[in-house]
């Protein structure tokens, strides 16, 4: 989630010539090939689709979506594209000092917390070769297997890192895929390996669970495939959160990169206090690609 403050926000649609569900003249396609070019993601993918779907909201949703430091790459090719034609003047260099205050704010954060977990990591070459492994076999597995072998593959991971696990355990009327310590904190986990993303209803799901623990409990949801961005946004709107999310992607970046991963969850903790926002991917914590 991008920094940018509503002030600017009106300044940036205002260039823009936002208020037509319009991006400047645009068409779709060279806004795709433009975002593309920038930030290297689909537009059109539906994490972006808010509301009519139109280049305007998609820009928005991309602004409330992705880093400082992506949305800074990203307006500074929109503002390039836009003085190059006839949008210049004290507005124009308005746009411009709120790049580059997005570029710096990616540019100051962003490594330092990179830097921070790869200098806390435990995960040598030979552990590192030995999760993906696994992690690797997990995969190859049918769909009835591979829920007992994931849960079993996080219980190592959680334990690779001394994060005190417990395998999953049975309450009555419900079963838990595990727990784990992290700074004096315990966190219930739920862990899912299936096609469809996680949504909202899941997601509201395993937040009631917690909420009937122990108040100082916070929760983990770990999907191998993801979460649907309508699910997160429709999560977010609830109460607050005491949960926050982790998906395949992540889980692969953490091993590729020896990242920390209770730096990471601590990141992501962090991250959910600051925003409300349930999942940051890694790629956004941490700047990896």
């Amino acid at each position: 989630m991008s920094s940018l403050t509503l002030p600017e926000r009106r300044k940036l649609e205002k260039f823009f010539d936002m208020k037509t569900g319009w991006v400047l003249n645009m068409s779709d396609r060279a806004f795709a090939e433009l975002v593309a070019h920038s930030a290297g993601l689909n537009i059109f993918d539906l994490r972006y689709n808010r509301v009519t779907g139109s280049k305007a909201n998609r820009l928005r949703a991309f602004w409330d979506i992705e880093n400082d430091s992506v949305v800074g790459g990203l307006l500074k090719e929109l503002v390039d594209y836009a003085c190059d034609g006839v949008r210049r003047g004290a507005l124009a260099m308005e746009c411009r000092q709120i790049v580059a205050r997005l570029v710096q704010s990616g540019s100051d954060v962003q490594p330092r917390a990179q830097m921070a977990a790869e200098s806390k990591s435990t995960l040598g070459p030979k552990l590192q070769e030995r999760l993906a492994a696994a992690l690797n076999d997990v995969m190859r597995l049918a769909p009835k297997p591979r829920g007992f072998a994931f849960e079993q593959f996080l219980n190592d991971l959680f334990g690779a890192f001394k994060l005190a696990p417990r395998p999953p355990f049975r309450l009555v009327g419900e079963q838990i895929d595990g727990s784990f310590h992290l700074a004096n904190e315990t966190y219930l986990v739920e862990a899912k390996w299936q096609d469809p993303q996680i949504g909202n209803r899941e997601l509201q799901a395993f937040a009631g669970t917690v909420r009937t623990k122990a108040m100082w409990s916070r929760g983990l949801y770990i999907s191998y495939s993801g979460f649907s961005e309508d699910g997160l946004i429709a999560f977010g709107r609830g109460d607050a959160t005491r949960i926050i999310c982790l998906d395949g992607l992540d889980l692969w970046q953490i091993i590729d990169k020896k990242l920390d991963l209770s730096e990471v969850l601590s990141l992501k903790t962090r991250r959910a206090a600051e925003t409300g926002r349930a999942f940051s991917a890694v790629r956004d914590l941490f700047q990896v690609t």
